[in-house]
């Protein structure tokens, strides 16, 4: 069956996982992990996307993003991975691919999902038994998110501004929302939905897009079972 092409379109939220091939490391020091982060700002700012999350797992990495063109967001991960593995290549004296092939990416509905989106993104690394909370995890968006400090990387979204009239309130009411966490159902839906590309979020919303993009934005039988794929480890 051939593989469906990304489904991409300008001024919506994308959920991206980029992973390593084979599950294998993408990072080896703390300096890798800076420079991705440092060609995520720079071709994000480039190619005019905005970055609302992230988080650099071992051996993959989530994004939240809008682009505000058509081709900005694949241009910012073609840049970002060529780049990187170059860079990676050479410091560790390796030749070879890093990527598990082209990453995976959907369109999911603001309303519904964005903050439960940004809060499964900070508790990868709690999920994974890295870390205790998101907090204490310093490879993620969270930290801005909550005060710890300001990246450069993070455009915050309008519905984070909704939480409060003052810095702290915003962050105060961010960090409890993380606490919280997401539930089973919400996790389930957010990993299916970028790793099969298909869209996340109400009727009226994929119907929408639908109209937007001659690619299928969802499963196009109705009732047929969705396979399970397994959410990057």
């Amino acid at each position: 069956m051939a593989r469906l092409p990304r489904l991409t379109l300008p001024g919506h939220l994308h959920h991206v996982i980029q992973r390593g091939n084979n599950r294998q490391p993408i990072f080896a020091t703390a300096a890798d992990r800076q420079y991705l982060l440092a060609l995520l700002a720079d071709n994000a700012a480039k190619f005019k996307v905005a970055v609302h999350a992230y988080v650099l797992m071992n051996n993959h990495f989530h994004l939240l993003v809008t682009p505000e063109t058509a081709d900005g967001l694949p241009q910012l991960m073609q840049a970002v991975g060529r780049r990187y593995v170059r860079y990676f290549n050479d410091s560790q004296q390796r030749s070879g691919t890093l990527w598990e092939g082209r990453y995976r990416s959907t369109l999911i509905q603001v309303e519904s999902y964005l903050l439960a989106c940004m809060a499964y993104i900070d508790l990868n690394p709690v999920r994974a038994g890295l870390v205790p909370t998101a907090a204490d995890y310093p490879w993620s968006s969270h930290g801005h998110y909550i005060g710890q400090r300001t990246d450069r990387l993070i455009t915050p979204p309008a519905l984070f501004w909704g939480l409060g009239n003052t810095p702290f309130a915003r962050e105060a009411a961010y960090a409890e929302l993380v606490h919280t966490g997401i539930t089973l159902e919400q996790q389930t839906a957010l990993t299916q939905s970028a790793l099969s590309g298909w869209a996340l979020g109400g009727a009226e919303f994929v119907g929408n897009l639908q109209k937007k993009t001659e690619r299928r934005v969802s499963q196009s039988q109705p009732g047929r079972p969705v396979s399970k794929l397994k959410e990057p480890d």
